[in-house]
């Protein structure tokens, strides 16, 4: 996987997400690089495929005398059905940025997807009892719609070579490397070009700019801290793919999953854990998942702010600086559980028996409880119900000093519970909790946020058991 390369984490689950996702949020289509802008049209092209795949497998079976409901709608079932579609390939990855070189096939990325998109439109069948499409079309838009939206993305390749070029590679590693990648190139990439090749990585940036190329290929397992965090961020700024040949060790590691550019494997890297899509996808589940809680939580946070009032007095709530998804600053909401003058020497670390903990109030942090006041910050979008814990910005500042690679917990939502709270105490090493934060990261999925979520409730009991 991606991120585990870049984090030297071995790749033990599947991730859908290996590419960057678009940058669909600029202001204007120049701030869009080329081969990016292209992925706007395909969600054209996808929505029209389908909406007339419907309508033809119709006109196939019934002609143009629909059984059971009027035309119109089947016509606006068909619609329905389309955006259930979209909307299951746009969070399942068809839309993000794909580099041209050791791509991986669409079809059974394609077919899985669609066939969960068939069930959410069976289930809307269910749930209101009129039919989007008669029953039949739902088997063949299954297989159908997979193969044409597979079809899809091969005639965009094709548009895209055709209206930019070949991809221009800069071969980077020993001279010995060079070579022989230069011969595997010749004979199986004929669709892509070796603009130029470099011994010295400190070079990338200006040989990348004086070739213009499209691709970065490093042959001789360089070490990552070579091009992570630059100039692997400045290169994707450039839109040039970097790839990094994967050695037997890293093999040897549990790395899986790999693309074979010339016959030779590489794993493709990236500055960030997960694309776009998948964390709008996090996101509206914590907005779902706050429904669900919401009559539980709310008489739960008043009985639990009246109790703070009566026993710790005045200032229910603690207000404090943290550091979020991306590095950026915002402000955590707790129930006060510490004196006033709990810090009057500077931050201090929290720790198991604090003393600076008043009396009465153990309980709520041995449970938890006293985060409760954060599901606004998970309403606000500046946090997530699970995620690695945010800390203070001056904690943050000596830890990436001291620990390689703790930025890269921030590449997520900071989170009520997490891995490493479920794993891990209060004063557990920061570096053992960042090894569960990146696995988290690297691993992120709805069900690890369930199982997390389950297991952060069976400490909550034992805690408040002991």
């Amino acid at each position: 996987m991606v991120v585990q390369e870049r984090h030297r984490l071995p790749d033990t689950t599947p991730n859908i997400a290996e590419q960057a996702e678009p940058t669909g949020e600029a202001s204007t289509s120049s701030m869009v690089p080329p081969g990016r802008r292209g992925l706007r049209f395909l969600y054209v092209v996808d929505a029209v495929t389908l909406f007339a795949l419907m309508v033809a497998i119709t006109v196939v079976r019934f002609g143009l005398d629909w059984p059971t409901y009027p035309r119109m709608h089947y016509l606006i079932g068909f619609g329905v059905a389309t955006f259930l579609h979209m909307t299951v390939y746009y969070f399942g990855g068809l839309y993000e940025f794909e580099q041209r070189l050791g791509h991986r096939p669409w079809l059974p990325r394609a077919m899985l997807l669609t066939f969960m998109a068939a069930g959410g439109d069976a289930t809307v069948t269910l749930l209101t009892g009129r039919y989007l499409m008669p029953r039949g079309n739902l088997v063949v838009l299954a297989v159908a719609g997979a193969v044409l939206i597979s079809f899809n993305r091969w005639g965009a390749r094709r548009v895209r070579l055709l209206r930019f070029g070949k991809p221009r590679m800069l071969l980077v590693g020993s001279a010995a490397d060079i070579e022989s990648a230069s011969e595997h190139l010749a004979d199986a990439e004929a669709d892509a070009v070796v603009a130029g090749s470099l011994t010295d990585p400190a070079l990338i940036i200006g040989e990348a700019d004086r070739l213009e190329v499209t691709e970065l290929l490093l042959l001789s397992g360089e070490p990552l801290e070579t091009v992570y965090p630059e100039p692997l961020g400045e290169l994707e700024l450039r839109n040039v793919g970097v790839f990094r040949r994967i050695t037997p060790a890293d093999t040897l590691l549990g790395l899986q999953r790999s693309r074979q550019i010339g016959g030779m494997p590489f794993v493709a890297l990236r500055t960030h854990a997960l694309p776009v899509c998948r964390l709008r996808f996090k996101r509206l589940l914590d907005l779902a998942y706050l429904v669900l809680l919401a009559p539980f939580a709310l008489p739960l946070t008043v009985a639990v702010a009246i109790y703070v009032r009566i026993v710790g007095g005045n200032g229910v709530l603690y207000r404090q600086e943290r550091v979020g998804r991306g590095g950026a600053p915002f402000v955590l909401l707790k129930f006060r559980t510490m004196a006033r003058d709990a810090e009057t020497n500077g931050p201090v670390l929290a720790a198991s028996n604090d003393p600076r903990v008043m009396s009465g109030m153990g309980w709520l942090r041995r449970t938890r409880l006293d985060e409760l006041p954060q599901l606004w910050n998970v309403l606000t979008g500046t946090m997530s119900l699970v995620g690695p814990r945010p800390e203070r910005p001056q904690f943050v500042a000596r830890l990436e000093r001291e620990i390689a690679g703790y930025g890269r917990r921030h590449d997520v939502p900071p989170g009520i519970t997490g891995l490493a709270q479920t794993q891990g105490h209060y004063q557990t090493d920061p570096g053992y909790k960042l090894g569960h934060d990146l696995q988290y990261v690297v691993n992120w999925s709805p069900v690890l946020d369930w199982e997390i979520m389950a297991k952060s409730l069976v400490v909550m009991a034992r805690r408040n058991a002991r």
